[in-house]
C-alpha cells in the first residue's frame, strides 16, 4: 500500500492501541445481525402515502411492538402505541388533552416513556452502541443512555431511575422526549432505504419527499424515467422541458412547477391563450384536492396543455433527424399530416385526426417553432435552471442515484433489460458500436451524467441520449417499441394508442432468464434477485408480484392513485432483513387523521419471498466488504508501524 496514504492514515490511528481497538471493533461488527433493507418503488409524489409506510416500517414498528407487549397490551393499546410512535407530535396533543387530571397525564408519562426506552433498547439490539447514539435525540442522548443500559438486577438502581423519568416529566421535557425516542424507534427499525425509481410526476408533492429522502439517514435511489426526464430538463434538454410540464398540466399538478419550484409560467399562459381554444382531449385529470377548481381555471390549464404539447411535439423532430442511432423516423408524425384534410398516414393507414390544435404549426416546416414559443421555452429553461429548490433537489438524485445498484447480491433496476424475443440482450448501435445489457446501461449512465455535468449545452448527443431514455425503444427506462403520446390526444381508433412492451416484460416470468440476467451484472444467481418497479402488478387480476421462482419481485404496486383501480392495492413495499425477505402490500392510505383517530393502518398481506437458511450478517453485505478493506488497511497500518520501529 502507498506509504502516504499509511501515514495519513496514521493522524486519525496515532497509536498501536488505537488501530487494534478499531480492528476489534470492526471484526465485531462484522458478526452482527445485517439491518433492515427497506424497497418502496414508484411514489409519484404521493407524499402522504409514503410517510405513512416510512414511519411505519412497512409494519415493522407495530411487528416489534407486538412482539415485546403482546402479554401487556391489548389489540388497542398497540394500535395506540404504534400510531404513538408515527405521529409523536399530533399524537400527544390528542392524549394530553384527553386528561383531566394532572396526576393522571404524569403516570401515562412514565409508563409511556418506560415503554419507548424498551422498544428503542429491542428495535436496536443489533446495532452497535454507537450507532444507537448516533440515532437518538441529542439533547437526551446522556439520559437515554443511563436508562436504556439499565443493569439493575439487585434493584439498587430504582430510585435513581425513577428520579430521572419524574424530574423529566416535572420539568415539562416529557413530550419532547417522547417525540425524539418516537423518530429514533423509525430510524432504528429501517437501516437502508432503497427507492427503486419514480418520484416524480402524476401526484402532487414530489418535492416534499424529496426533501424527506434528503433528510433520511441511509438512502439510494435508482433513477425512474419521470425521474431522469427531470434530470434531462434541469441539464437543459428543452423537450425533456416540454415534457414534464406536459405531464404536471395533464394531472393538473402545474403548482408543482410554479409554487414548489417558482417557475414563472405565465408567458406560456400568455402563448396559449393567444393561440389555443377548450379542447377535451387535454382537459386536466381532476385533482381531488383541488376540488374548488373554477371551469376558468381548468380552462387556463387545458391550453396550456396543448401549447406545451405542441412545442415538445415540434422539439422532438430535430433530434430525431440528428440521431440515426435512435432509429425514430418512424415517430416523425407531425410530417405525415395532410393538414387540409386533417388526417395522418400512420403505419400505411389513413386515420382522422380529432381534437385537433394545430394553429402554430407550419404545414411546410411543421417542427419549426414561433419565435413566441422559442422565447417561452427558452424562458422556462432559464427558469427551471435557476430554481434553487430545483437544483438541490437534482443534485441529490445525481449524488444518491444511479440506473442500477447491486447491494447484497441483488439487482435493483426501475425499467427493464432490454431483451429479444429469445431471451438474449438487445443491441443498440451508437456511432458504429453496439452495447447491450450492462454495458448498455454503464453507457446511458455515463452519457447522462455528462449532460447533467454540462447544463449550458443544450442539443449536444448526451442531452438528446436523456430524452431517449424517455422514449426510445432500447431504452432500460420506457420497455416499450413506441409512445403515443400523439396517438392518444389525435387519433380515435384505439389500436393506435397500443405500447408494445419489450419482450423482458414477458420473459421475467422465467427463472433461467433472470439468472442470466443476474450473471450479465456479476452477480451470483443462486443468492441474488432483480427488485423491479415501472410497471403496476394488476393483483386484482392475479398476477403475482413474486416471479420466477422468486427470483424476480416487481414492487410497484400502485402507489400512484391513478394505478389503483387496475391494481387494487396502493403499493408494494420490500423487507430484506437478517432472516429473509419479506412482500408487502398495501391499503389505500385514506389520511394521517384517520390513523390517529382510529388506529387504522394500510399493511394487507405480507408474503415471505425467500428466508435464510443461517441468519444473515454484516460480513455478507456491501457494507461488510467496506469494513473488510478497512481491516486489511488497519492490519497494514499495523505492520507498516511495526517496521518503522
Amino acid at each position: 500500500m502507498d506509504t502516504k496514504y499509511l501515514d495519513l492514515l496514521t493522524e486519525k490511528y496515532d497509536s498501536e492501541e488505537k488501530v487494534v481497538t478499531e480492528i476489534i471493533n470492526l471484526d465485531a461488527i462484522l458478526n452482527l445481525p445485517k439491518g433492515t433493507e427497506h424497497f418502496v418503488s414508484d411514489l409519484h409524489g404521493e407524499y402522504h402515502a409514503f410517510q405513512h409506510v416510512l414511519r411505519n416500517g412497512s409494519g415493522n414498528v407495530k411487528e416489534k411492538i407486538r412482539d415485546l407487549f403482546k402479554e401487556e397490551l391489548s389489540k388497542a393499546e398497540i394500535d395506540e402505541f404504534a400510531t404513538l410512535v408515527y405521529y409523536p407530535e399530533e399524537k400527544l396533543k390528542r392524549v394530553v388533552n384527553s386528561f383531566i387530571h394532572t396526576y393522571e397525564l404524569d403516570a401515562w408519562y412514565a409508563d409511556t416513556i418506560e415503554r419507548m426506552i424498551r422498544l428503542v433498547s429491542y428495535a436496536s439490539s443489533k446495532y452497535t452502541n454507537s450507532k444507537v447514539r448516533k440515532a437518538l435525540p441529542p439533547q437526551f442522548v446522556y439520559i437515554i443512555e443511563e436508562l436504556l443500559y439499565e443493569k439493575n438486577e439487585l434493584n439498587n438502581k430504582t430510585d435513581y431511575y425513577s428520579s430521572i423519568i419524574n424530574r423529566i416529566i416535572s420539568l415539562g421535557q416529557a413530550n419532547k422526549l417522547i417525540i425524539g425516542l418516537a423518530y429514533t424507534i423509525q430510524r432504528l427499525v429501517v437501516d437502508h432505504l432503497h427507492v427503486v425509481g419514480d418520484i416524480y410526476d402524476r401526484g402532487p408533492y414530489p418535492d416534499k419527499i424529496m426533501e424527506t429522502l434528503m433528510d433520511y439517514h441511509s438512502v439510494d435511489i435508482q433513477w425512474g424515467n419521470h425521474d431522469v426526464l427531470w434530470i434531462g430538463a434541469f441539464a437543459g434538454s428543452k423537450v425533456c422541458l416540454a415534457n414534464i410540464i406536459r405531464i404536471c398540466a395533464r394531472y393538473d399538478n402545474l403548482d408543482i412547477i410554479e409554487d414548489a419550484y417558482g417557475i414563472n409560467l405565465r408567458p406560456l399562459l400568455n402563448l396559449a391563450n393567444k393561440y389555443y381554444k377548450d379542447n377535451k382531449a387535454f382537459r386536466p385529470k381532476m385533482n381531488a384536492k383541488k376540488e374548488e377548481n373554477t371551469e376558468e381555471n381548468i380552462l387556463q390549464i387545458t391550453k396550456i396543455h396543448q401549447a406545451i404539447s405542441i412545442i415538445q411535439f415540434k422539439l422532438e423532430m430535430p433530434i430525431i433527424k440528428r440521431r440515426p442511432d435512435f432509429q425514430m423516423h418512424h415517430r416523425l408524425l407531425l410530417e405525415k399530416i395532410d393538414y387540409e384534410t386533417n388526417t395522418i398516414n400512420f403505419n400505411e393507414k389513413i386515420f382522422s385526426l380529432e381534437n385537433t390544435c394545430f394553429n402554430t404549426i407550419n404545414p411546410e416546416d411543421p417542427s419549426l417553432l414561433l419565435k413566441e414559443e422559442e422565447q417561452v421555452i427558452n424562458k422556462l429553461l432559464f427558469s427551471i435552471q435557476h430554481s434553487e429548490k430545483l437544483a438541490r433537489h437534482i443534485h441529490f438524485l445525481m449524488n444518491k442515484g444511479s440506473l442500477y445498484l447491486k447491494y447484497n447480491s441483488n439487482l435493483l433496476i426501475h425499467g427493464c433489460i432490454p431483451l429479444n424475443e429469445d431471451g438474449s440482450m438487445k443491441t443498440m448501435q451508437i456511432d458504429g458500436k453496439e452495447y447491450r445489457g450492462k454495458e448498455l446501461f454503464d453507457l446511458f449512465e455515463s452519457y447522462l451524467r455528462y449532460s447533467f455535468n454540462h447544463p449550458e449545452i443544450t442539443d449536444d448527443f448526451a442531452t438528446d441520449l436523456v430524452w431517449y431514455l424517455w422514449t426510445g425503444e432500447n431504452s432500460s427506462l420506457f420497455g416499450k417499441k413506441d409512445m403515443t403520446t400523439f396517438e392518444r390526444y389525435f387519433i380515435n381508433e384505439k389500436e393506435t394508442h397500443k405500447e408494445k412492451k419489450n419482450a423482458y416484460y414477458f420473459l421475467r416470468e422465467q427463472e433461467d432468464i433472470c439468472r442470466n440476467i443476474l450473471q450479465e451484472f456479476g452477480l451470483n444467481p443462486d443468492q441474488g434477485h432483480i427488485i423491479n418497479g415501472h410497471t403496476p402488478v394488476a393483483e386484482i387480476n392475479g398476477e403475482n408480484p413474486i416471479k420466477a421462482n422468486g427470483k424476480m419481485i416487481v414492487i410497484d404496486g400502485g402507489f400512484s392513485k391513478a394505478y389503483q383501480s387496475k391494481t387494487g392495492i396502493a403499493g408494494y413495499t420490500l423487507l430484506y432483513n437478517s432472516y429473509g425477505m419479506q412482500l408487502v402490500a398495501h391499503k389505500r392510505f385514506t389520511s394521517k387523521e384517520d390513523v390517529l383517530e382510529n388506529g387504522t393502518d394500510v399493511l394487507s398481506v405480507k408474503r415471505v419471498v425467500d428466508r435464510e437458511l443461517q441468519r444473515k450478517k454484516v460480513l455478507e453485505t456491501n457494507v461488510g466488504e467496506k469494513l473488510l478493506e478497512q481491516m486489511n488497511d488497519l492490519n497494514q497500518l499495523l505492520e507498516y508501524r511495526y517496521i518503522k520501529k
